[in-house]
């Protein structure tokens, strides 16, 4: 049976595209239906930002009613965007999931679920509550969803089917990108929770301050950054078109931060290959990034030896290489 979803006719904004689109990927079988209608927004199966009421139980999910008391703890309201998630965030990274042939527990879902929440769909909430203007000019996506709105000179001329015509076209557009980018957003996350083990229970290296990963591309940063103190660089290896290359990475003292436990030497900065090789010692070198968060060898013995190297010039000194 196709589920009618249900959400304001005109312009769109972040908070809409959002929770709809959160709900037709829960309900691949679906129709949109774009009115201001009450009788419209009855008959439909769920009411995204318009309708007056909010009642999960029966599908209906706007904030504009007076009376409105939604709030996640903290105080900040909720607008569309969030009260959809609330209720069905978990549901969809468990469908994320199971679309990507893994394995995830209820509790897992659950913490990707208010990650996202908490690092997206309250910023969302935020701007369409007029709460804050969380990112300057057209750089939020609430901003870059908003200016896909088609615009009164594309309208000029259009009859009202025809300008609802065009929204909807819009909208479908906005919910195709904004669905896209959540689902990638939880595919990262739902690696994250999977490789959390593995990289708990990776080697360690030069006195446990190098670790070690097998598997390149795997993420660390948040588990090295929360559980592991004393882990000051990250190896693994990488593969560059043909090329296996060996990648040493410095631990942010923070996630999201630009600072680091330890940064390589201020010597390596920008050098490459032989000027890199005849500075450290190592005839494999290859690289070192100019703000000294990245160097790289061709093996990992190379790579091992710029760690020794480094963490001697810092004052952590390991143990031999191993």
């Amino acid at each position: 049976m196709t589920t009618r979803i249900v959400t304001h006719s005109g312009s769109f904004h972040a908070d809409d595209v959002f929770g709809v689109a959160v709900l037709a990927a829960l309900h691949p079988d679906h129709e949109i239906v774009r009115t201001r209608d009450a009788k419209l927004i009855a008959q439909g199966d769920f009411a995204v930002d318009v309708g007056g009421e909010w009642d999960a139980a029966r599908g209906r999910f706007d904030h504009h009613q007076r009376g409105f008391d939604g709030a996640r703890p903290g105080a900040e309201g909720y607008a569309s965007a969030g009260l959809v998630w609330r209720e069905f965030g978990t549901a969809y990274a468990e469908q994320v999931a199971r679309s990507m042939n893994a394995t995830l527990d209820a509790s897992a879902a659950s913490r990707i679920a208010a990650d996202v929440d908490a690092s997206l769909v309250r910023y969302l909430d935020l701007v369409d509550t007029g709460s804050a203007m969380v990112a300057p000019g057209a750089f939020g996506i609430s901003s870059q969803v908003g200016a896909l709105n088609s615009t009164w000179l594309e309208e000029h001329g259009l009859d009202g089917a025809g300008k609802a015509r065009l929204q909807l076209e819009r909208f479908q557009e906005a919910m195709a990108i904004m669905g896209r980018f959540l689902q990638r957003l939880v595919q990262r996350r739902i690696g994250q929770e999977l490789a959390a083990d593995l990289v708990r229970n990776a080697e360690r290296l030069l006195d446990g301050r190098v670790l070690f990963l097998a598997e390149g591309g795997m993420p660390w940063t948040s588990v090295v950054v929360q559980e592991m103190p004393e882990v000051l660089l990250v190896l693994y290896p990488e593969t560059d078109e043909t090329v296996q290359r060996h990648v040493l990475r410095t631990v942010p003292v923070e996630a999201g931060s630009f600072d680091a436990r330890m940064d390589l030497p201020a010597a390596w900065a920008g050098l490459r290959d032989a000027e890199l090789a005849a500075v450290t010692g190592v005839p494999d070198a290859l690289f070192c990034h100019t703000n000294l968060f990245i160097g790289v060898a061709r093996s990992r013995e190379g790579a091992l030896r710029l760690a020794a190297l480094a963490l001697a010039e810092s004052g952590a000194r390991p143990q031999a290489t191993t």
